[in-house]
């Protein structure tokens, strides 16, 4: 298996001497899952991308600081190339930041929550038993951090998870598309830095709730098995 990874932030400071970036945190999860991948990182803020998509398997798109409906040049161009990418039928992941861009270019709207901020460690019911590693899921808790989301299912698209706070908390395509808002790449000690991050804009009791979740754990590396099952297009044995 050989997979691309879109890679759309850049971390700084701290965040990156402890975990280098988004990418690196991906390899690193699906690695802690057993995976023997092929696994390349192209930043799309630094206009990087493979010379093609024909050489890969499936393509993930990480998180992002920025809009998923932004102007700024090297978002339209990630949005001009994942259009491309949904077209050709190319097996695709999103999270965060991905989940929303992949949505938007389907045709779903995408904004801001108007609940404001999610943060920290959040439950999610779960529609899709059917997926793979996922027989008894009923609900499933994950790091989140992020201020706008998906606003509608997009066109042809299966509700996979949801929250009264985040509706469209992941969906399917097919056996082509996974998006999911939360992250299950995040480690509580990278919640933890953006939660203190945004004390002032989360407010006092949001913050000290957000803060206090993380010590219940989450579910991401189930997230990871059930997306190296999708991408490879096994099943778990009966």
């Amino acid at each position: 298996m050989k997979l691309c990874i879109l890679d759309n932030d850049i971390l700084e400071g701290h965040l990156h001497e402890t975990y280098s970036s988004f990418g690196a945190l991906f390899i690193r999860l699906f690695e802690g899952v057993g995976v023997d991948w092929t696994m390349d990182v192209f930043n799309t803020q630094h206009g990087q991308y493979p010379a093609s998509f024909d050489t890969y398997d499936a393509v993930l798109l990480t998180g992002s600081r920025a809009d998923s409906f932004s102007d700024e040049p090297w978002v339209v161009e990630l949005r001009r190339q994942v259009t491309a990418l949904l077209q050709s039928g190319k097996k695709m992941v999103g999270v965060c930041f991905g989940h929303q861009l992949i949505a938007l270019c389907m045709g779903a709207p995408v904004g801001r929550a108007p609940q404001g901020w999610g943060a920290g460690r959040m439950t999610y019911d779960w529609h899709r038993p059917d997926l793979p590693h996922q027989a008894d899921r009923t609900q499933i808790a994950l790091l989140a951090s992020h201020q706008d989301q998906v606003l509608e299912l997009p066109p042809g698209a299966t509700l996979v998870a949801s929250s009264d706070f985040c509706p469209v908390a992941a969906f399917t395509v097919g056996d082509a598309v996974f998006c999911i808002q939360p992250h299950p790449e995040f480690e509580e000690s990278l919640s933890a830095h953006l939660i203190d991050k945004r004390r002032d804009m989360l407010g006092e009791e949001k913050y000290q709730a957000s803060r206090a979740s993380l010590e219940h754990g989450h579910e991401g590396e189930d997230v990871a098995r059930m997306v190296v099952a999708f991408l490879e297009g096994t099943r778990p044995a009966p």
